[in-house]
């Protein structure tokens, strides 16, 4: 694949739009909403204005003493899955678990220029910064800002630890605002939310690790994929049946998936994807510690069905390290 053909599927790409990665729906739950209000419209800045912008901890993880760590996401904290038996699973297993580093991972929720409700997915990296992509933030066909935008941590089944976790989005720094060409939005297309609420603190935050693409695509099926699918879990299906908030409100978690390849400083990926997968990390297990590799951002679909998967270079955090 030549730098011409990736351009012009990535062109291909955003001329359908990256709403297709996120889902609409109707705005928060009237708890969630009492747990944020007041709402507040949060400052948009621009990767070259941010420059006294830092990210505590420097891209390493952090796991709070109290919270427990645990390798199997979809083994269950709460009562009501623990009575019942875990068959059936399709290749994406349910996160149940609030432990580290599963209780890092939570759900963007926005509210757009037009006032639609969306969600995306998002990762603690900080005590109060979550990663996530620009047109999560962002409407690349407008380029309208979103009005509201919260972060919900380790949301099970609509159900979070304590909804006074729930934290505000302040400020939005952004890699792109979709005004320059295609392929400069598509590397480009990731933002960093700075919450109101230090919540890293108690959820934990996974770190970062900026690796040569060789590295990358060498650890074939290494690579785990967690976030809020918008047609996760299905439950017109009888083994989730359990999940009675429907579809998007709880995560799913795809393990052994690849990074195939790098064009034109685009990273391609055989992850699955769907709606609501937007902003979701590509996480490696290195030194027993979660780091953040990659994060997703797009499909390429023709024909309904996707023949490859974009995702972004982690190197643009390296920036934002403390010195």
């Amino acid at each position: 694949m030549n730098n011409k053909l990736i351009s012009k599927k990535v062109t291909a790409l955003f001329i359908a739009g990256l709403t297709s990665a996120i889902t609409l729906h109707p705005w928060l739950n009237a708890n969630a909403q009492t747990a944020t209000s007041p709402a507040t419209t949060p400052k948009f800045t621009r990767l070259q204005d941010a420059k006294n912008f830092h990210i505590k901890g420097n891209g390493k993880a952090f796991q709070p003493n109290n919270l427990q760590q645990s390798t199997q996401p979809d083994q269950p904290d709460d009562k009501q899955f623990r009575r019942r038996g875990i068959i059936g699973w399709d290749d994406r297993i349910p996160l149940l678990s609030r432990k580290y580093p599963w209780s890092a991972i939570g759900r963007v929720q926005g509210l757009t220029a037009e006032g639609k409700g969306y969600h995306c997915t998002g990762t603690l990296i900080s005590e109060d910064v979550v990663l996530t992509n620009a047109h999560c933030v962002i409407n690349e066909k407008t380029n309208q800002l979103s009005q509201q935008i919260v972060f919900i941590p380790n949301v099970i089944n609509r159900k979070v630890a304590d909804e006074s976790d729930i934290a505000q989005v302040e400020n939005v720094v952004y890699g792109t605002d979709f005004t320059g060409t295609a392929l400069e939005s598509q590397i480009n297309d990731w933002a960093l939310l700075k919450l109101n609420k230090p919540i890293g603190l108690k959820y934990g935050y996974l770190g970062w690790q900026s690796l040569s693409s060789s590295t990358l695509t060498k650890n074939r099926n290494q690579y785990i994929f967690v976030g809020y699918s918008g047609d996760f879990p299905d439950t017109n299906k009888e083994q989730y049946q359990f999940f009675t908030a429907g579809r998007g409100w709880t995560a799913s978690v795809q393990k052994g998936c690849s990074i195939v390849g790098e064009e034109s400083n685009v990273l391609l990926h055989d992850c699955d994807t769907t709606g609501g997968s937007s902003g979701r990390p590509i996480i490696a297990i290195i030194g027993n510690q979660p780091y953040i590799v990659a994060l997703n951002n797009a499909e390429l679909k023709p024909n309904g069905r996707a023949v490859i998967n974009f995702g972004v270079k982690i190197d643009f955090l390296d920036r934002f390290r403390r010195n």
